[in-house]
């Protein structure tokens, strides 16, 4: 009798969590991710945005492919430094066009992005996977699902909400300002307790 392989998880093939900061969501207002990007860069603060391929046709009516944000007013930035600082910091350049999440409409604290909860939502937006949906956060609240930790199969340890969309199963991963929906099978899912 064979041996039977396990596939190995997304999460295995990624880096390994083992840094705990968590994050900042910033909206942005006229101003470019990537001009952005560089400028945290540049003050060595790290900052993901999520991308996708996007296949468009040239002037010549070639098929060309390119790598393009999901959301173009929208990133996250590692919170190495606290809300107010890094507030100031991009003020210096960007003044009135960002804006840092916050818990509440008129609060006056910073969502913070739990370490993990990104990692997992940063290794689902992946580029090279090509099975996902991504949507608006009002979106995602409209899907009803079980809260779920994936146990076998390629996305083995990742966890988030069991969705069924167009008689498919996912999985769904939500960050303030966006979600992404991967494809999995509910075989491979385990039920979690509601926190």
């Amino acid at each position: 009798m064979k041996d039977i392989k396990e596939e190995p998880s997304i999460v295995d093939k990624a880096q390994p969590l083992t840094d705990n900061t968590p994050w900042f969501g910033i909206q942005l207002f006229g101003l470019r991710q990537k001009e952005l990007s560089e400028y945290l860069k540049e003050k060595d603060i790290e900052s993901f945005a999520p991308m996708h391929n996007v296949v468009y046709m040239d002037r010549n009516g070639k098929r060309k492919h390119e790598l393009r944000p999901v959301v173009s007013n929208l990133m996250f930035v590692k919170m190495t430094v606290d809300g107010k600082e890094l507030q100031q910091l991009m003020d210096e350049r960007y003044k009135g066009h960002f804006y840092i999440i916050r818990k509440a409409k008129g609060s006056l604290i910073y969502y913070q992005i739990p370490a993990k909860q990104m990692h997992e939502f940063m290794i689902m937006c992946n580029p090279e996977i090509l099975l996902k949906k991504f949507l608006t956060e009002s979106e995602a609240k409209l899907k009803k699902g079980d809260r779920v930790m994936v146990t076998h199969g390629p996305l083995k340890g990742l966890s988030g909400r069991l969705v069924r969309s167009s008689g498919k199963y996912y999985l769904l991963k939500e960050i303030p300002g966006m979600a992404v929906m991967m494809k999995v099978t509910r075989w491979c899912c385990q039920k979690l307790e509601e926190e």
